[in-house]
């Protein structure tokens, strides 16, 4: 597809599709419209924008177009390209940031997107890009930065598609859950919103995410009822599934992925779920806050502090509290 043709599609996007295109196309490319600029001086003033704003719609289609990896391999050169062309623009880091990203180098992506936000401190304001930060963050083990991100981009992402919703609200409860029981309350209601539009793997991931939120928040029949509604067939091939993999890796919550499989465990008793248990106070989950938790459900003592704790009033579905960076 021509350049200028790409160029005229993003423009042309209506709002539904916006996700798909990164839900924003940069500021300075908004002054094309069609073939012709609105604003003749602006024009003058960067001969290069035609071709700039060409090469970042490419750079975006192929990033969310066929999601082929080969044509995402080709987006970091492309976004070079336009750095190049007009140059100390935050735009072309942020494509370049979220394609990295894609092909595995959450450090490098991580590297770009704050390059982006040094040149413009807006530049990561778009839902795609604020996910695509807290993803990077959460992948590198930057875990506060990674929930302030979520927290950020869940009310501004009503332009994506309810499944990409979804994930988002799942992913970021994994992250503010794996930081501890400050911000239990959030990630439950996180995960009540995450349970609305998830499918398949990612349903049962989400369930059973808000079944353990629960149950952790010392709601314990509650967290009972919600984990009833799984299937009683095993979930563990679900939640291994590489979406739901991927889903936890963009969390940083890697090694919660026992804790969900043995509190998935638990309706059936017995050894399997206690040794889920045991499994994950072997790995990270051992040193976590969620250690006494995982103890008190392998067999061990329960912590004093949960014996004395009092029930806390259920949570209505969808609240959240989206402190944080705006």
């Amino acid at each position: 597809m021509h350049g200028s043709v790409l160029a005229l599609v993003w423009l042309l996007q209506p709002a539904s599709a916006q996700g798909a295109f990164g839900t924003a196309r940069p500021a300075e490319c908004g002054v094309i419209e069609g073939f012709r600029a609105t604003n003749a001086w602006e024009r003058a003033k960067e001969p290069n924008l035609r071709r700039y704003c060409d090469l970042l719609a490419s750079g975006t289609a192929k990033l969310v177009g066929s999601g082929s990896s080969v044509l995402v391999k080709e987006v970091p050169q492309i976004a070079d390209e336009a750095d190049k062309l007009l140059p100390g623009r935050a735009s072309p880091h942020v494509l370049k940031g979220r394609a990295l990203l894609r092909l595995g180098r959450p450090e490098d992506a991580l590297v770009s997107l704050s390059e982006a936000k040094r040149r413009d401190d807006r530049a990561l304001d778009d839902p795609v890009a604020l996910l695509a930060w807290a993803r990077a963050n959460a992948r590198t083990g930057h875990l506060a930065e990674a929930a302030q991100a979520y927290r950020a981009a869940l009310p501004r992402t009503s332009a994506l598609t309810a499944q990409e919703r979804s994930s988002a609200s799942f992913e970021a409860g994994m992250t503010v859950m794996a930081q501890g029981a400050a911000g239990i309350d959030d990630a439950v209601a996180m995960f009540r919103q995450a349970r609305r539009d998830a499918q398949d793997a990612m349903q049962v991931a989400t369930v059973t995410a808000l079944g353990l939120a629960l149950d952790r928040a010392g709601l314990r029949e509650e967290a009972k009822a919600v984990l009833a509604s799984l299937s009683r067939a095993d979930v563990r091939p679900l939640l291994a599934d590489p979406r739901v993999a991927e889903a936890m890796a963009d969390a940083g919550a890697a090694s919660e992925s026992d804790a969900l499989v043995a509190i998935a465990l638990e309706s059936e008793g017995g050894a399997p779920a206690k040794d889920a248990w045991r499994k994950y106070l072997e790995g990270a989950g051992g040193k976590g806050p969620w250690a006494d938790h995982a103890r008190e459900h392998a067999g061990g003592a329960a912590p004093k502090k949960q014996e004395a704790a009092s029930p806390r009033p259920a949570l209505k579905a969808g609240k959240t509290n989206n402190g944080g960076a705006r």
